[in-house]
């Protein structure tokens, strides 16, 4: 059985697309089958940021009872399988959001984990992608506006029986003007699973619709984002042992040259 995780957040603009772009190619690179569904169609913008705008069936179609959902499912950058929400108007009026949890129980078999963009706000249909996961990552950003407008998508899940996995802070300044870790967590009543600083090559690589995880795979941003991958798939403590593997090893390489030389 897949795991079904809605990645949200309580207000737009807290890079909530961007993290479960490049989150879903961190946990595909980490061995799982990953699908990630873009469940925003209203305001779709999780093709562009991965470069794969225009193709031929969406969600929309599927919503609309065009086309089956195995249709609408493309490997994108990474190796992650995506479901695009499509960005015609006409598609929009056509689809029903009521069918997702229905539509979506019809691929959970065929993958490992599947993750869904969900829309800003408690709109209907961020309501409905919300209730059709059995977990809740919610990003927000240190501010007191976004911890708030998020402490509420929290409840609201809750009370639909889905299970916070926990929060991400976004764009993390280290400007002296953020909420605190603590403070966040105190809030918003659960752990905070990851931190994301703020970063240009996030902008840049949105500009050029290629994923920061591809085109600057060592930025701040990036590696991140890997660390809240193995956090998600509860591999935090291989992370740790990988690291001090690495740290060992470049030990044993410095005292073989040391050796060498005596």
């Amino acid at each position: 059985m897949a795991r079904t995780i809605t990645v949200a957040s309580g207000k737009g603009g807290t890079g909530k697309t961007t993290i479960t772009a490049n989150l879903g190619i961190a946990l595909t690179q980490l061995g799982y089958d990953v699908t990630i569904v873009d469940a925003d169609i209203t305001m779709a913008n999780l093709e562009l940021m991965l470069g794969m705008e225009g193709l031929p069936v969406t969600l929309q179609n599927v919503l609309a009872g065009e086309a089956k959902i195995e249709e609408a499912v493309y490997v994108g950058p990474g190796g992650v399988k995506v479901i695009p929400a499509g960005v015609s108007l006409e598609g929009l009026r056509k689809a029903n959001p009521e069918k997702l949890e229905e539509v979506l129980t019809r691929i959970i078999g065929s993958t490992d984990i599947l993750i869904l963009d969900a829309p800003a706000g408690l709109e209907r249909s961020a309501i409905i992608a919300i209730a059709a996961a059995q977990e809740l990552l919610l990003i927000v950003n240190p501010e007191i506006a976004s911890i708030t407008d998020g402490l509420k998508t929290k409840i609201v899940a809750e009370r639909l029986g889905t299970k916070t996995l926990g929060a991400v802070i976004n764009r993390l300044t280290g400007w002296g003007i953020d909420m605190a870790k603590s403070e966040i967590e105190a809030i918003l009543e659960t752990k905070v699973i990851g931190i994301i600083p703020e970063d240009p090559e996030v902008r840049k690589s949105a500009a050029f619709g290629k994923p920061v995880l591809l085109s600057a795979p060592n930025s701040p941003a990036s590696i991140a984002i890997r660390e809240l991958a193995y956090a998600v798939a509860g591999k935090k403590k291989e992370l740790a042992a990988q690291s001090k593997a690495k740290k060992e090893s470049a030990i044993s390489k410095m005292l073989k040259v040391f050796r060498r030389k005596r």
